[in-house]
């Protein structure tokens, strides 16, 4: 950050030898000299991916790679149904995946655009406009409202210049610049009062500034290249599917062998032992997951979007769900970015806005009337109130009164006014009045009292305590609020001088006002939900320390005790030292936004998952490093969109939450269908792999698997996204950072419920053989299907009942289950089918008897939830 000093003590160097030589610029031929050694005034992008690449790149996941592999060995077998399937899904995945992936690179076109096309400069001694790439360290470039800075540049001639640097501090005001020489280099970037940066905009005035950084070298320069050097982390989601996948091809190559070598030793044929091994690795392999993540996912990002949260990159959905902290920051996310007048001082008194009476606003006449006339603030054609925000608030507070300004200004018209400026920092305006001229003066209270001698009470005037109007401002702004001091003075006739030595002395203080931008009401609900739901809120601001820790205990952010941290204390604390005290901090204040990568990086060290939010191009490298970067959608810059996984359309914190809840309602629902297909899968190579030990033949032909794996891992599964969220989703801590996807006991689930499909299936074959029923393998091929639709109905809940639940809750799932009921029907009692699925029809006390055994799974899960219900030990 040492625009003076440090990284460019180089090209200050060389530009301040250039402005004590001559103020004409530099010579045509220096300038070319300089340009072959600095290079052109632009900023360079790493070498690009191609798209041949980011397309390559998106098969190599490895759970794709074994989908593909699934996908040969299908058609191998002659399952084309099967192999056309996952060819699809594994398609699908790469286009989304690879869109997502050049969407991002759309970071640093955003930021290029904020590049000025080209410059007026001193050459020669004369003004010339030339390219803005053609800029070099020791120009001198003449500044005009409306034009984009091209370079770092040092201030050296100013009238009223302002510049608006929202696009890269984030913060929404102009910026007044002035040429004073101090050293300003460990200021945050909008403080720095006599630099202007490469891509901000000139808003007011005019000036000029010699080049001290060009290109890369630039503020903006430096945030393209974190940009570049930030990788983006994988989501939760993607690195448990990661090491799901890799683990699953494994066991499933495991059990398709032994299932294979021991039917051979048994005797079985070996030919049809391999297409059943083949098959059950087929059946085993879950490649319908990347269509259920995908499509919760989508389904996810557009119920999101109507609660004004867009989802730029459908991974970002799940990872909400994994939160454990929300960095947010204060204006207009946390706050109404409304300022409001919240108490006021006069006639020795201090009221709450909200107690203000008729008796209370008659001793303060004076002081209302100064509120409404020394102000900018006015109305457009739509009746819309237009200016500075506190402008605005004060304007309100007056007018709610029953001062308005339109009306006072009749019979007291302005005649003359002394603007604000940060060097007196107090505005005044001139009114005629019945007696003569009245001047109305609005400041910090520091500055105005020692230009007063008298106070206004109504019992008359007063001779002023400036302790006591102290006193009174410390205790107004250790509540948070910006605190304004309200005079005036009186003339018989207007003053011959005007300036503000003159005017601005012997004023009678009116009174304090006491400003804050208020917390937005939704904004406290959701903060006690986020601490509800073990997530910490952490507030951001460039506000004072004391209106910040007053905001965030309003807001219930922190409490007494806890930690406030400012900007100067983060830049001045090593990483390591910062990493011990991160935990303990509820507000940081006085913080530079490009100060947010240093809070990201030191709490995922810590194994926390963060949400970031921003607006400024200087938020971008923070939102692109953040688990869930989060972009404003009112406010915010294209670069910080273009950085970010979401963007709140608007602007609001409690939006934010929502998107959590839906984030945690997705993983539940993915882990439902890993659940779901794992037991189903787990129960057809029990019931295969266990029949040989009890001396019964292969219960299933490959058909049969590929069958059940067809119809119930297909509509079933994918309903399952549907599901609505359980209650008290948001009463649980975030999962574990680095907590397996069968935590939980999801493992043992799948294991015993597996078990009890199995025994289940093996049940049927043995009774039927023994009972000398020839319908056994139908029977055996019915139950272990039917078992699997009793079992997704009994998960949709990890532990309410679905009869509490009701089957209508989620229709597409219900819908689902009877498709698949009806298509198993029809492979029995459909003629032409029972020769392709090697099936016979079977009678009424056949089929009810397949049934009754098909719900022993449903009912042994209800059963397991209700234990869990009473709080009883988990399974």
């Amino acid at each position: 950050m040492n625009i003076s000093g440090g990284r460019h003590r180089k090209n200050i160097d060389e530009a301040v030898t250039a402005l004590k030589s001559s103020l004409s610029g530099l010579s045509s031929e220096e300038a070319s000299r300089r340009l072959e050694q600095y290079g052109p005034n632009e900023l360079k992008e790493k070498k690009k991916k191609t798209m041949f690449m980011m397309l390559l790149d998106q098969f190599k996941d490895f759970m794709i790679l074994v989908l593909i592999a699934a996908a040969v060995i299908s058609g191998i077998v002659g399952e084309a149904s099967d192999t056309i399937a996952i060819i699809i899904i594994v398609v699908l995945n790469a286009v989304i995946g690879f869109v997502q992936e050049y969407r991002a690179e759309k970071a640093m076109e955003a930021l290029k655009k904020m590049a000025a096309p080209s410059a007026v400069v001193m050459r020669d001694a004369m003004p010339s406009t030339v390219p803005a790439s053609n800029i070099v360290p020791g120009d001198i470039v003449v500044l005009e409202a409306g034009n984009i800075v091209p370079a770092d540049l040092r201030i050296i001639e100013s009238a009223m210049l302002k510049t608006e640097e929202a696009a890269l501090t984030g913060e929404s005001l102009s910026v007044e610049k002035h040429t004073r020489s101090i050293d300003e280099e460990n200021l945050p970037l909008g403080d720095r009062k006599n630099m202007a940066y490469k891509g901000t905009t000139v808003s007011y005035g005019r000036g000029q500034g010699l080049v001290v950084a060009t290109g890369m070298d630039t503020e903006l320069g430096r945030i393209a290249a974190m940009i570049q050097d930030e990788d983006e982390v994988k989501t939760p989601l993607q690195k448990r599917l990661a090491v799901f996948g890799q683990r699953l091809a494994i066991a499933v190559l495991v059990i398709c062998a032994i299932v294979f070598g021991l039917g051979v030793m048994r005797g079985e044929e070996p030919l049809l032992m391999l297409l059943t091994a083949i098959s059950l690795a087929v059946a085993a392999i879950p490649e319908a997951l990347p269509a259920v993540v995908t499509i919760s996912l989508a389904l996810g990002a557009r119920k999101l979007i109507k609660q004004n949260a867009l989802i730029r990159k459908l991974p970002a959905v799940e990872t909400l769900g994994s939160v454990t902290y929300i960095c947010s920051d204060k204006t207009g996310t946390l706050t109404l970015n409304k300022m409001t007048v919240e108490e006021i001082w006069a006639d020795g008194d201090i009221k709450r806005v909200k107690e203000l009476n008729s008796q209370s606003i008659k001793a303060s006449d004076t002081f209302f009337t100064a509120l409404a006339l020394s102000n900018d603030a006015k109305t457009d054609a739509e009746n819309n109130i237009i200016g500075d925000p506190t402008e605005i608030a004060l304007y309100n507070i007056a007018k709610d009164n029953g001062f308005d300004k339109a009306a006072i200004e009749q019979t007291m018209p302005r005649v003359a006014e002394i603007p604000f400026d940060s060097e007196r920092k107090r505005m005044t305006t001139f009114h005629k009045s019945a007696d003569g001229i009245v001047s109305f003066t609005k400041g910090a209270v520091e500055f105005l009292i020692e230009k007063s001698e008298h106070i206004l009470t109504s019992d008359g005037l007063k001779e002023l305590n400036r302790a006591e109007v102290l006193k009174i401002s410390e205790r107004m702004a250790a509540d948070g609020l910006r605190v304004l001091c309200i005079a005036m003075r009186t003339w018989d006739s207007p003053p011959a001088d005007m300036s503000p030595e003159n005017v601005e002395t012997g004023l009678t203080v009116l009174g304090l006002a006491g400003l804050m931008d208020p917390p937005r009401e939704e904004a406290k609900e959701a903060i006690r939900l986020c601490k509800t739901a073990g997530i910490k809120p952490v507030m951001i601001t460039g506000d004072h320390p004391a209106t910040a820790a007053a905001i965030a205990r309003r807001l219930g952010i922190i409490e007494d005790g806890d930690g406030v941290m400012t900007g100067r204390e983060l830049q001045e604390l090593p990483l390591e030292d910062f990493e011990k005290r991160v935990d303990s901090i509820g507000v940081y204040a006085r913080v530079a936004p490009e100060q947010k990568l240093k809070i990201v990086r030191a709490l995922q060290d810590k194994g926390q998952f963060v949400a970031m939010t921003g607006d400024g191009v200087n938020d971008a490298p923070a939102l692109k490093r953040a688990d869930i970067g989060i972009a404003m959608g009112i406010t915010g810059t294209d670069v910080s969109k273009e950085a970010s996984k979401m963007i709140l359309l608007d602007d609001n914190f409690a939006t934010i939450v929502r998107a959590v809840k839906e984030g945690r309602r997705i993983f539940d629902n993915i882990r439902k269908f890993i659940k779901y297909t794992m037991t189903s899968n787990s129960g057809e190579i029990w019931t295969i792999f266990l029949a040989p030990f009890f001396g019964l033949p292969v219960p299933l032909l490959p058909i049969h698997i590929l069958w059940i794996n067809l119809v119930t891992d297909g509509l079933p599964g994918l309903a399952l996204a549907a599901e609505p969220s359980e209650k008290g989703i948001m009463n649980k801590p975030p999962r574990h950072p680095q907590e397996s996807i069968f935590a939980q006991s999801l493992g043992i689930h799948i294991i015993w419920v597996g078990l009890l499909m199995g025994f289940t299936s093996i049940f049927t074959q043995a009774w039927s053989i023994k009972t000398g029923n020839a319908h056994w393998q139908t029977m055996v091929f019915t139950v272990l299907c039917l078992s699997q639709m009793g079992h997704v109905l009994a998960i949709r809940s990890d532990s309410e009942s679905l009869f509490s639940q009701g089957l209508f809750s989620n229709k597409p799932l219900l819908g689902a289950f009877l498709l698949t009921f009806a298509l198993q029907m029809a492979t029995i009692y459909v003629p032409f089918m029972n020769p392709i699925f090697k099936t016979e029809p079977l009678s009424f006390n056949e089929l009810m008897f397949t049934l009754a055994l098909s719900s022993v799974v449903f009912f042994a899960v209800e059963i397991e939830k209700f234990f869990r219900r009473k709080k009883w030990p988990a399974s």
